[in-house]
């Protein structure tokens, strides 16, 4: 086939179908310079490649929960371009070449689900209180890359980490962003601060010769103490600070009511903290020491188990969030009736606890106390997050209000509702399903069967 030569813009006489690689092809004709035929196998692939790069994930919901609205909406399209949801549309969208479907016709479709409180370095057993003598700041890190998959598999895309041993969630939150293991994003506050002898103390209850041993590098005494505590956690790299305002449940040497941080201590560490744009969440079971925390400006208490009036009130007028961990709770109560499980005062702490924590969570909730979903895992197994729904409905909080607090409720504690929290355009793409109706059913958010987290399948 002849055509007529034109001159190129370098000034080359060459055949036109020259300046259009594919129309040579089409036309049957041999290029004027043979050199250029390698160029219509490069736009052929950079063609495929473009066409790859476009491609769009359809997700067909038959029931969509979004996380924000009060009612679900039924046969839903969810476009996922990359890592982030490009739309959402009533009807089931049919794709464009190239476009991948995911068929969730028979089950319900929701954000990505956010737990506030996890240890995902360790699991409470029977041999907690001695393994630490055994296990290396590197144990804890593989350990908890090994329960963040567990986590992520049960639809928890988001957590916050408080505590954790030698800094080994700031290590796991890295490998997760660079794709050296899977799991969820993890939002860590290294290992808990507390004053000397408190909840926070490793050594609390041990003999002298351990507590001589072990280090004390969360621990502090003072407010100026307190802000260097702060400050060193600042170097390691955490996304928040958690601190301990009262004893606990697992510790050996304390009461769990107890108060355990002066007011000018709370608000030290706090003000540092929040100087260094860093939120604070607050381990507090007694009244007084929630109290402290919540004027010193504190975002978050955590497990809130003796709640009096006066501080429901204060967490009202500060809007301080309330995470109930109802998960811990009902574990240690079952695990104190086994003999030798827990050590004997920790048993009977946990025997007056579990029970205070339900009746808590139902005044708290009726009060207009802000709720956000948090199980302490790390206390009971990881992977079981999603019991705490059951836990929330069973003591009377509504089924859509109880997945909100795992959703939009958690990213506004966070302070990430701008990219994650609800399914709309714009946010990331993580997004998990459950068959059939959870509204109905809360018992179907423990059986997640997909999971994407920024537009990866993970489950499916």
């Amino acid at each position: 086939m002849e055509c007529e030569p034109i001159p190129d813009i370098n000034g080359r006489t060459l055949c036109p179908c020259d300046q259009f690689p594919f129309a040579r092809v089409a036309r049957g004709h041999q290029p004027a310079d043979m050199k250029l035929f390698p160029r219509i196998l490069l736009a052929g692939t950079v063609l495929a490649a473009t066409s790859s790069l476009f491609a769009k994930t359809l997700i067909h919901a038959g029931r969509l929960i979004d996380g924000q609205a009060d009612t679900a909406r039924r046969n839903v399209t969810i476009v996922v371009a990359g890592d982030r949801i490009e739309s959402v549309a009533d009807g089931f969208t049919t794709p464009a070449a190239g476009d991948t479907v995911i068929d969730l016709k028979t089950s319900t479709v929701l954000p990505g689900l956010m737990d506030m409180h996890v240890h995902l370095d360790g699991q409470q057993s029977a041999d907690s209180y001695t393994e630490g003598f055994y296990l290396n700041p590197g144990d804890y890190a593989l350990r908890a890359s090994f329960y963040a998959k567990k986590t992520l598999l049960a639809g928890f895309t988001t957590v916050r980490n408080l505590g954790d041993t030698d800094y080994s969630t700031v290590a796991l939150r890295k490998a997760i962003n660079a794709g050296w293991v899977d799991g969820p994003r993890v939002y860590t506050a290294g290992p808990a601060i507390g004053t000397t002898g408190s909840h926070a103390d490793p050594t609390n209850g041990y003999s002298d010769e351990v507590i001589n041993l072990l280090p004390h590098t969360s621990t502090f005494n003072g407010a100026d103490a307190g802000r260097a505590v702060v400050r060193e956690h600042v170097k390691h790299g955490v996304n928040l600070i958690k601190i301990m305002t009262t004893g606990g449940v697992l510790s050996l040497g304390d009461s769990a009511q107890g108060a355990q941080m002066t007011q000018d201590e709370a608000k030290a560490v706090v003000e540092a903290a929040h100087e260094y744009g860093l939120k604070v969440a607050v381990h507090a079971h007694g009244s007084e020491g929630m109290k402290r925390a919540i004027l010193a400006g504190a975002d978050s208490i955590e497990h809130g188990t003796f709640m009096s009036d006066e501080v429901i009130a204060l967490m009202k007028e500060h809007g301080t969030y309330y995470i109930p961990t109802l998960s811990a709770g009902n574990f240690v109560m079952g695990k104190a009736k086994i003999p030798g499980f827990l050590p004997p005062s920790v048993a009977a702490k946990a025997l007056l606890v579990g029970p205070q924590m339900i009746a808590t969570f139902q005044r708290a909730y009726q009060s207009g106390v802000k709720i956000a979903l948090g199980t302490d895992q790390g206390v009971a197994p990881h992977g079981e997050n999603a019991k705490e729904f059951v836990y929330m409905v069973e003591a009377g909080l509504p089924p859509m209000k109880a997945i909100q607090s795992a959703t939009l409720e958690g990213a506004k504690l966070l302070g990430v509702e701008k990219d994650l929290g609800t399914v709309t355009a714009g946010k990331f793409a993580d997004l998990v399903a459950v068959p059939g109706d959870p509204l109905a059913d809360i018992s179907l958010m423990t059986k997640v069967s997909f999971v994407m987290k920024a537009g990866v399948v993970y489950k499916q």
